[in-house]
């Protein structure tokens, strides 16, 4: 199960996989027609439109047909180590938030090979960069670089990683894919987004959030529940009122909307997701690449 990478705009790399370019060459998207001239691969004549130009001018006119040359998409996996992203595991009943991370670095990793696509990893999952550049590989190769059992990654993880890639930028050119994995709790700050942008690169962040204690807030009014504040590192008991947990509810539902929305706003599909199933993630996934494709339509 794979999902369609769906670019932003065309690419620019080596002529080899499925994703189209600026420039010229091999590839099935049409460009644009101009008359033949001494040397042009005679496969690219168009000899229907040859033959109504020939009709119309009275003599042998070829007309060869330009197409985009065919590229292969470069893939960046930026996944967050922070300790909250190993938040509920089983046998809690909420999100699995290190299972999701995983299932939806896997998911992204295998569309990327099925679509002929270079793929790099990222994380700082001991503090330092764990650094892997876009390069073809087979898929058992890919997802050894998967997360481990480390999450010890700093607070600013985001941030590193942008900084650590415009470090790196002939192995991420402009057009690269950047999935950045994480809650975005709290929000990095505007300046790693401009920064990634102004590198003209592809970036698509994947919003892991579970969707009872993150998303929202469940009635737990006049019971004692183990709450953790974000960047705590235990749960502390409390006991809230019911207003406190209509404002908990509405400050995490807010902040979950001004999170999509400023993703919006600077033109980049969020990706949201709720579940650890294979089949929910790759639902979230195949739901933005047809918000994208619709957007190329427009």
């Amino acid at each position: 199960m794979t999902f369609p990478l769906v670019p932003r705009g065309r690419l620019i790399g080596v002529s080899f996989g499925s994703m189209q370019s600026f420039r010229r060459g091999s590839g099935t998207d049409v460009s644009g027609s101009r008359p033949y001239r001494t040397g042009d691969d005679i496969r690219t004549i168009d000899w229907a439109a040859s033959a109504r130009v020939s009709a119309a001018r009275q003599r042998d006119e070829f007309v060869v047909r330009e197409r985009y040359a065919d590229e292969a998409p470069r893939v960046i996996v930026v996944c967050d180590r922070r300790p909250a992203m190993s938040f509920f595991a089983a046998p809690l009943p909420w999100l699995d938030k290190r299972a999701a991370l995983i299932g939806a670095a896997e998911l992204i990793l295998e569309s990327s090979i099925a679509a002929g696509g270079f793929v790099g990893y990222l994380d700082y999952a001991d503090g330092a960069p764990r650094w892997d550049p876009p390069r073809g590989r087979r898929l058992a190769e890919v997802k050894e670089r998967l997360p481990s059992a480390a999450f010890a990654a700093p607070s600013d993880t985001v941030e590193r990683a942008v900084a650590h890639l415009t470090e790196h930028g002939r192995a991420v050119p402009q057009g690269s894919f950047v999935f950045v994995l994480s809650d975005f709790i709290p929000a990095p700050p505007a300046d790693a987004w401009l920064t990634a942008l102004e590198h003209r690169w592809d970036i698509c962040p994947v919003v892991i959030q579970d969707p009872t204690w993150e998303q929202s807030f469940p009635d737990v009014s006049g019971i004692a529940v183990p709450l953790r504040t974000p960047g705590a590192a235990r749960a502390a008991p409390a006991r809230l009122t019911a207003g406190e947990v209509r404002a908990r509810r509405g400050a995490n539902e807010e902040r979950l909307q001004r999170l999509l929305d400023g993703f919006r706003d600077l033109e980049r599909e969020p990706v949201l997701v709720s579940s650890s199933d294979r089949v929910e993630i790759l639902a979230s996934f195949l739901a933005w690449a047809e918000v994208r494709r619709a957007r190329r339509a427009q």
